[in-house]
């Protein structure tokens, strides 16, 4: 979560951060201030549009950027006030006609001026005035006569049957897919192994793929009953405008949906495909048995520290082409990121020195999560790995965080196998033969019992006596045991030596002190004084 969370962070300071040097190093038009030349050949620009009725597009006019509002507004304006009075009106004809004012051709309906037909408009179509003129005065007569045949009863009618239809189609496909995300949700798909750290890579790369199922079935849904609304508006006349206005209104806010549901889909697939790799390391059945059992240990960092760099690296992607179907201008914006990553580089040495030393760690195995290590006067089990910090758990329970340039010399206490390294003591006056075979005794016996068997790789190993200490003579034993096995194994064995020792008579030395006591002489009286003083 840690990491998704300053993924996300980071893509947001990416989208709005690093705007303002780009802005600074390459000036874009469309954002900086222009200057009245600019300003006046912008107005001069030629823009086109479209003329609609009821949401459905009549025709397209064109004209420079400075006017093209007006014309608009005031064509529209007319459209409508003709249309209203043709729709109203019982009469079923409809007259479109051309006539020409100032040699341009000019547009009437019903007697009533709708718009003149203007060069630019002619050079928008590639045509000449005149046979535009009639093309639009025939589209337009064919476009008014069906607009108010779509507003008669019985055209009403029918369109409420097929809106009818579309909606039982609608609850039938959404119930259909329902019933298919239902049926892949409840079928088991995880085959339990003895491997725990397979299970647990399956049971992962199993979440991660129905969270991608649910989302696509979420986007399905949203897709039918979005899709089919929009159909049923777009049935009648009165209502056909509200798609269009939808479109036209959350074109951005529902690109950007898509483009962040894609990216989290996108991401959360690499989840799996991650998974999927690592679990086809961990069961290479090329390995040996201490390799894999290592990489057992490596898979949970690899795939930790793999899922934080595609989280980051989809959420940069994902950012940059929201912006661009937004129509941002990502070059500027990309150099803008390379400015600000060399200032951050400069700025943040410190942190550049952890990744790097972060990913060799990662990549020589130095250690992995999981294993025990230490480094310098700390030590514990590493609950956290990532490119920055490693965190460690001691025995006191204390979590302590270590940035990885700081780790010079680290010594790993679990990596393939463990040891432990136990010095016996036994007393002076005891039979040292006795004791160096029955110690070699119960770690025979240890190594043949079932409980221990798997955790023992080879039998213990008495090397003989190692010290002469203040206590009594010192006997060392090493123990190769699994990793981190060795103190539940060295426990074990004290407890099994303390018990032959007792039955053996073999006694364990205590700390002894000797006191030495003088007696202490008077001295002789004085012949001078007869009281002895």
């Amino acid at each position: 979560m840690r990491s998704k969370f300053w993924a996300i962070a980071l893509s947001i300071m990416l989208t709005v951060i690093v705007v303002c040097p780009a802005i600074a190093q390459f000036p874009l038009p469309n954002l900086g201030l222009p200057t009245s030349s600019q300003q006046m050949r912008s107005e001069q620009e030629v823009v086109t549009t479209w003329i609609a009725l009821d949401g459905r597009r009549l025709f397209q006019i064109a004209a420079t950027k400075g006017n093209l509002s007006k014309r608009v507004d005031d064509i529209q304006q007319r459209l409508q006030n003709i249309s209203q009075n043709y729709f109203q009106s019982n009469s079923t004809e409809l007259q479109v006609q051309v006539k020409g004012a100032k040699n341009l051709p000019v547009i009437y309906v019903n007697d009533q001026y709708l718009f003149t037909i203007t060069d630019l408009d002619a050079k928008l179509q590639a045509e000449e005035l005149l046979p535009l003129a009639d093309k639009l005065r025939l589209s337009l007569e064919q476009d008014l006569k069906q607009a108010k045949q779509e507003r008669q009863p019985p055209y009403l009618a029918r369109s409420g049957a097929i809106a009818a239809g579309v909606f039982l189609v609608i609850v039938l496909t959404s119930w259909g897919v329902h019933c298919w995300q239902r049926r892949l949700t409840q079928r088991p798909t995880i085959t339990p192994t003895n491997d725990p750290v397979t299970t647990q890579l399956s049971n992962q790369q199993q979440k991660n793929l129905s969270e991608v199922r649910h989302r696509l079935f979420q986007l399905v849904q949203s897709l039918i009953w979005g899709g089919g609304t929009l159909l049923i508006l777009g049935l009648f006349p009165y209502t056909r405008t509200i798609p269009a206005l939808i479109l036209t209104v959350l074109r951005i806010p529902v690109t950007l949906a898509l483009v962040g549901l894609g990216t989290y889909i996108t991401v959360r697939f690499s989840y799996v495909l991650i998974d999927r790799f690592t679990s086809a390391l961990a069961i290479n059945a090329l390995l040996t048995p201490e390799d894999a059992l290592r990489l057992h240990l490596r898979v949970s960092t690899i795939s930790g520290v793999t899922k934080s760099l595609s989280t980051l690296s989809g959420c940069a992607i994902g950012t940059l082409i929201a912006l661009t179907t937004v129509g941002v201008n990502i070059a500027p914006l990309l150099a803008g990121a390379g400015l600000l990553g060399v200032a951050v580089s400069l700025a943040s040495q410190n942190i550049i020195k952890d990744a790097i030393n972060g990913f060799f760690i990662i990549l020589e195995d130095q250690y992995a999560l999981g294993d025990v290590i230490n480094v310098g006067n700390v030590g514990g089990l590493v609950e956290n790995l990532n490119l920055r910090i490693t965190q460690l758990r001691d025995s006191e329970g204390r979590l302590i965080t270590i940035p990885n340039s700081e780790i010079k010399i680290v010594a790993n206490l679990s990596s393939r196998w463990s040891r432990a390294d136990l010095s016996i003591p036994v007393a002076y006056h005891a039979d040292i033969d006795q004791a160096l075979e029955l110690i070699n005794t119960v770690g025979v016996q240890m190594d043949a019992d079932p409980k221990w068997l798997e955790q023992i790789i080879e039998t213990p190993q008495v090397l003989g006596v190692e010290n002469f200490g203040d206590r009594g003579l010192m006997i060392r034993v090493w123990i190769k045991t699994q990793p981190l096995k060795q103190w539940e194994v060295a426990r074990e064995y004290r407890r099994r030596v303390k018990v032959a020792f007792d039955k053996a008579g073999i006694a364990i030395p205590l700390p002894q002190q000797a006191i030495w006591l003088n007696e202490v002489v008077p001295p002789p009286k004085s012949a001078s004084d007869g009281k002895g003083n």
